[in-house]
């Protein structure tokens, strides 16, 4: 068995580098395991947005979320939620 001296700061950076890599192949694994979704309903966005469905449905009324109707379903754009929010945290630190 070898005896390995190091420094403290060698020895922080060691664990700090070796937790990064384990973090990072964890959540491309996550990511690769997880179903990419393109659309979701009403209900869904209403979930994520914590807000109820009918305001869902009025946002999209007014234009703000962008939504396709499939049938009787609504459906919308995931992605179209994410820059909502993005707007919306924008203007509230605008000031």
């Amino acid at each position: 068995m070898n005896l390995i001296i190091t420094t403290e700061e060698e020895l922080e950076d060691l664990v700090k580098t070796s937790v990064k890599f384990a973090l990072e192949e964890y959540f491309t694994e996550q990511k690769k395991r997880r179903p990419i979704e393109k659309f979701i309903t009403v209900q869904d966005a209403a979930v994520r947005l914590k807000v109820s469905t009918l305001t869902v449905r009025n946002y999209i009324k007014r234009g703000l979320i962008k939504a396709n109707k499939v049938g009787n379903r609504i459906l919308i754009e995931v992605a179209s939620i994410d820059k909502a929010l993005e707007e919306v945290k924008s203007l509230r630190y605008k000031r």
